[in-house]
């Protein structure tokens, strides 16, 4: 039916257009010698420790163009392997790195990032997988990007994600499906998925946004590193999104690793680089590094142990990671301590209502006839267009046929909010967040160890069925939204 539509066949030359343009940016790398194995040299500068990649490409002794071909032929083994790679900006970079727009004096000198296809850079598209989006290019760096080559790093691609940036997948019609760097049957992670795919692979360092575990679901379903900053610590402004406005649940931009000596080197460099003079949401808070002494140098920390979230248990796979992480700490010495934190489930609740109080109208709007939905998104939009009627007969099939009380509680409410239901909503939130302030002062523990997520890597359209498994990341972000709250995270 979609070939009735005249917007179909523009989401079709739309895909094949970006599609097309990809593959000739990968031809003429591959002509320049950029595919195949590292070479010996190539390969030590991939691995090369970060301060001292950053020492001699700052002294002249490393070659940031040798450093920056290095990376793109990593680049390109980790798309023919995953479909990871968006935006090619390899030529791009070399020619910011010849005109002096890129710091080489800076504390990242010569290190390659990679970016979520969210971010903008100057004079390419941020599509995030929506055809719509396709020709949007910016004329000028968004502050991120701005901020990172003034540190000295070298942006040299873009990332896959999921269309709407709501899924634990990273699949669109624009780009293809991203898979995983160890099982190409099953997901990378998502939204940040292409980012942990390249990364699992050999990437360095990327910069991912996580509105319910965006960049912490991917490392854990990847095998890297990642840091979920809270709000108002990194720059937002110039970036693009499925949801502007959104702000019930407020995304954040993080760090991406593939070592955490990297992730901890990068912070700290950006951080100092103090990026409240380049976005004005950002809170001017400087890296705390006799904060960071302090706990590092605890021989003894107090661990608060969540076994689950009351919601989705977690998988054997990911019980038996927490309970190998905790058998470790006991180990080394450390005090392990059965917590009974505020109710993880008010926090899926509030923060799956907040996020959609639209009803799920601002993700949709930018689609094209005929256009693929992420089956996860597609979950929850097909129930906010419901008609009431069925939606309660749905409500009551759940709660007394399949006898599943809470995903009942989650959609009977399940539609669109008015004014007022959101500040009511809001004010919910913020009681919620003060519970969780005093838990925390009471209860005192160091860390928080919690399943990374309810499974492990799903199965490709798997979100259909675990679309409810986020509340062990979605959690921190409804909880955590402002300044110092950081958390760290390894797939374990």
């Amino acid at each position: 039916m979609w070939f009735l539509f005249p917007g179909y066949y523009r989401h079709l030359r739309a895909c094949r257009q970006k599609q097309a343009e990809r593959e000739e940016r990968l031809r003429q790398l591959k002509k320049r010698g950029c595919e195949g194995s590292l070479a010996p040299a190539e390969a030590k500068l991939v691995d090369e420790d970060i301060t001292r990649l950053v020492n001699g490409v700052q002294t002249g002794t490393i070659d940031p163009h040798s450093v920056l071909d290095a990376y793109a032929k990593v680049a390109v083994r980790a798309q023919e392997k995953t479909n990871c790679v968006t935006e090619i900006m390899v030529d791009s970079a070399h020619e910011w790195l010849r005109s002096g727009d890129i710091n080489l004096k800076g504390p990242l000198a010569g290190v390659p990032i990679s970016l979520k296809d969210n971010i903008a850079v100057g004079g390419f598209d941020t599509t995030v997988g929506y055809s719509s989006f396709v020709g949007n290019k910016n004329p000028q760096d968004g502050a991120m990007v701005r901020l990172l080559k003034d540190a000295g790093a070298v942006p040299y691609v873009k990332t896959n994600v999921p269309i709407t940036l709501l899924s634990f997948e990273s699949t669109n019609d624009v780009w293809g499906r991203c898979t995983n760097p160890h099982n190409s049957k099953f997901s990378p992670g998502g939204s940040t998925g292409g980012e942990a795919a390249l990364l699992a692979l050999g990437g360095r360092i990327g910069i991912g946004s996580d509105v319910a575990g965006s960049v912490r679901v991917p490392a854990h379903f990847s095998g890297i590193y990642t840091l979920r900053c809270s709000t108002g610590r990194w720059p937002k402004h110039g970036m693009c999104t499925s949801m502007p406005g959104q702000e019930g649940v407020p995304s954040v931009f993080s760090p991406m690793a593939r070592t955490v000596n990297d992730l901890r080197y990068f912070t700290k460099s950006l951080i100092d680089m103090e990026p409240w003079k380049y976005d004005c949401t950002v809170h001017p808070l400087p890296w705390r590094q006799d904060i960071w002494e302090e706990y590092r140098g605890k021989k003894t920390l107090r661990v608060g142990i969540m076994r689950t979230d009351n919601v989705v248990d977690p998988s054997p796979a990911c019980r038996r990671a927490l309970e190998t992480t905790e058998a470790a700490l006991r180990k080394a010495g450390h005090i392990i301590i059965e917590i009974d934190p505020p109710s993880p489930y008010e926090a899926l609740y509030l923060g799956a209502h907040l996020l959609n109080a639209d009803g799920c109208q601002t993700f949709k709007r930018f689609f094209s006839p005929g256009e693929w939905e992420d089956t996860g998104a597609r979950q929850m939009s097909f129930l906010m267009e419901l008609p009431r009627p069925l939606k309660y007969l749905y409500y009551l099939w759940v709660k007394y046929v399949r006898r599943d009380a809470i995903w009942a509680d989650l959609v009977r409410d399940w539609r669109p909010k008015s004014a007022v239901e959101s500040w009511q909503l809001v004010s919910k939130r913020e009681a919620y967040r003060m519970k969780w302030f005093e838990w925390w002062n009471d209860a005192n523990i160091d860390i928080l160890l919690t399943p990374p997520n309810a499974t492990p890597s799903v199965p490709h359209d798997g979100m259909k069925q675990a679309v409810s498994s986020c509340g062990y990341t979605f959690l921190f972000n409804v909880v955590c939204s402002r300044p110092p709250a950081f958390y760290f995270l390894r797939n374990v």
